[in-house]
This record gives structure tokens, sequence and C-alpha cells, in this order.
């Protein structure tokens, strides 16, 4: 008999063969027709389920098979791998190991976004008793939202149906999840800020902090190696967001500075000195520096200069503004920057409202001393 009751459970249970493969679990059903019903369907979806791994070799595909695979494949390599890691995890934590990523539907990631906005940022604070304790300071940010549950997720349908080439008839409609961000603004980096950063960064980083001030490279496009730099060719050719290559010229600055670390490490450039004692390092030795630990430095660094609402992402922004307002080209500046698409660029034609504003005050000027002039001949 394929449906029973335990009396440890007040549902009934299933469990039946197809082709000598057993199927069993719980139909969460409390009455037998209820339970017969589901079996049918569980017992429909297993003769799909079978199928499809005899035409394809791939069986049901869980969350939690989905996330190992995609770590192993392609997670475990991003420069953030830490975060892609955390991500993964939470997306098992809310829909559980088990649940079938061809079941996952608008439904489901609509109750994923706003289980994920319900949550706060939250910051390690001493009590009274002087002991560490988390505490709630804001909502998290739209765009944390997205870039910790819908694009993760999203990622995983991809790689299953181009890459593992499985079905989903439910995908979700992933624009129509997505928060509504505020557009990202244009930060400019002003001279007593630069100043104070120069003076709080650790001298063993101030290199690495050099080299992006002086190329506006995303953050873990800064972290190269020697065999990233051709020398002979001028440039420095490492892969950036999207897999996309990143060619950046060495300039007679960057030049300097590389020539300058030469000699520190054997495959990493930019290295920084240990301090303490952990993770097997020897004090006072060199060690490459990775992307957590630029971060956790850069957060130290901005924290001691006291700046305000300026992200490491912002020095690109300097990078780039400094650039459209020092030559004017859009174009120039667009590939300075690798933008893919020159709209992304067009968020610096701010700098050219400015050159307007001090253009027509120069004719303001101009005007009134012609007429001043005009008027004294009369």
């Amino acid at each position: 008999m394929s449906i029973y009751k335990s009396p440890k459970s007040p549902f009934y249970s299933y469990d039946f063969q197809l082709n000598r493969r057993r199927f069993h679990g719980t139909t969460k059903a409390r009455n037998k027709k209820d339970a017969e019903i589901v079996e049918r369907q569980i017992k429909a979806q297993a003769k799909v389920d079978m199928e499809q791994e005899r035409l394809t070799g791939n069986g049901p595909l869980t969350i939690d098979i989905a996330t190992g695979r995609y770590w192993t494949e392609v997670g475990q390599y991003h420069s953030g791998s830490g975060d892609t890691w955390t991500n993964l995890q939470r997306l098992i934590d809310f829909f559980g190991s088990a649940k079938r990523l061809d079941e996952i539907s608008d439904r489901e990631v609509a109750a994923l976004v706003a289980w994920r906005r319900a949550q706060f940022v939250m910051v390690n604070k001493r009590d009274e008793d002087g002991k560490l304790t988390q505490c709630p300071v804001r909502p998290l940010a739209p765009a944390t939202v997205n870039r910790s549950t819908i694009l993760p997720l999203r990622a995983l349908f991809g790689r299953a149906s181009r890459v593992w080439r499985y079905q989903l008839p439910m995908e979700p409609m992933w624009r129509d999840h997505m928060l509504a961000e505020p557009e990202e603004r244009v930060r400019e980096l002003h001279g007593h800020e630069a100043a104070a950063l120069d003076l709080a960064i650790r001298p063993d980083y101030k290199p690495w902090f050099h080299f992006a001030c002086l190329t506006g490279l995303r953050l873990d496009e800064t972290l190269i190696r020697w065999s990233n730099v051709k020398w002979e060719a001028g440039l420095i050719v490492t892969t950036g967001k999207g897999g996309k290559i990143v060619k950046t010229h060495i300039t007679d600055e960057v030049k300097d500075l590389l020539e300058s670390l030469k000699g520190d490490h054997e495959e990493y450039v930019f290295t920084y000195i240990c301090q303490r004692r952990g993770k097997g390092h020897v004090v006072g030795q060199r060690y490459p520096i990775g992307y957590e630990s630029a971060k956790t430095q850069w957060r130290r660094t901005r924290e001691r200069a006291k700046l305000v609402d300026f992200r490491f992402h912002d020095i690109r922004h300097d990078v780039g503004t400094k650039l459209l307002r020092k030559t004017g080209n859009m174009k120039l500046v667009q590939k300075a920057l690798n933008h893919s698409d020159l709209k992304t660029t067009a968020r610096y034609a701010h700098v050219y409202d400015e050159d307007i504003a001090a253009a027509l005050s120069v004719l303001a000027k101009s005007q009134k001393k012609l007429r001043n002039t005009d008027g004294g001949a009369a």
C-alpha cells in the first residue's frame, strides 16, 4: 500500500517505486483522499523527472545541489567569494535545502524579497558590562536586497538553464522583483579629503591606494599580479566586471609606482606587512592584499580620515569626473573607465553643467563691463 498513516505523524505518507527507484515522504495531508491526490501529483512529477534525466543526464535540481554546484564551478572564483558564499547560504536558509529550482515562481521570490527587506544592518556595540552585542542601526538598502537575494538566485537560474540544460518553466520575472534603487550619484574627492585619506592610510597599504587613485579601477581590479603587468605593451590586463577584459595604460606615474614594488612579492604586486599573528602568518612578513583585507583596511582608513558619504568606488567616480573636466572628452573617459555603455559614463555629465555655469558667469561679467563702457562713452 503506497499511502499509509504512521501513529507518529498526523499526516499521511507515501511510499512507491518507479523503475526500481523508491520514492517516499510525507504528503502533508490529514485525510486519505487528499493524500492520494498528492501522491498522484508526486508520481506524475517523478515520471517527468526520470524522463528528463534519461534525456539530459540531469536529475531533479534542488537549491542545495544548485548552490553547491554553482559555488564549485563559479562562485569560489569571484573576487568577493565570501559574499557569494553568504548569499548562496541565505537562499538555502530561506527556501530549505530540498526546494526544487523548478518550483520557485514569482510568488516565492516575492516572499524572499519581503523577508530580506524586513532585516536590518547590524553593528557590534558594547553593552554596560563591556560585552559585544549586535544592534540594528538601519533597514537594508534596496541595492543590498537586490544584490543579496534576487541577483544570486537569478544567477542560479541562468546557469541551470544555459549550462546545465535544465527546463525551468516557472522562471520568475526578475525585473518585477528588483527594488528601485536611487540613481547612483557621482562623488568627487575634495582636496582636504584627499589629504586626510593620505594621512590616514597605513603605510604598507599606501601604494595600493595610490594605484587606485591613479587608475580609477574597481576594488577587485586593483588587486593585480605581476603576470597582469605587460611591460612591453604598456598595459595592465585583468579580468573585470562580468568577465570583461580590462586594459589599463601604464602611465609614467603608474610605472614609477610599480617599479618601486619590485621584489616585495614574487606573484602579487600589492602586499601588506603582517602586524598580528593569525592564519599562519608571521609578524613582519609581507602577504598579498586580498579582497577582504582591502575592504577592511579601506573602512578603517575612511573612519580615521573622518570621511562622510564616501565609498571606495567613489575613487573611481573622482577619477572620471576630473578626467572629463580636464579633457572634455566623454568617449575618452568611457575608455579609461572601461565602461561598456556610454550611458554609464554619461553620469559624469554634471561636469559639463558646471562648465556651462562658469561660462555663463564669465559672459554675464563681460556684458556688464561692456554696458558700463558704453554708458561711460555716452
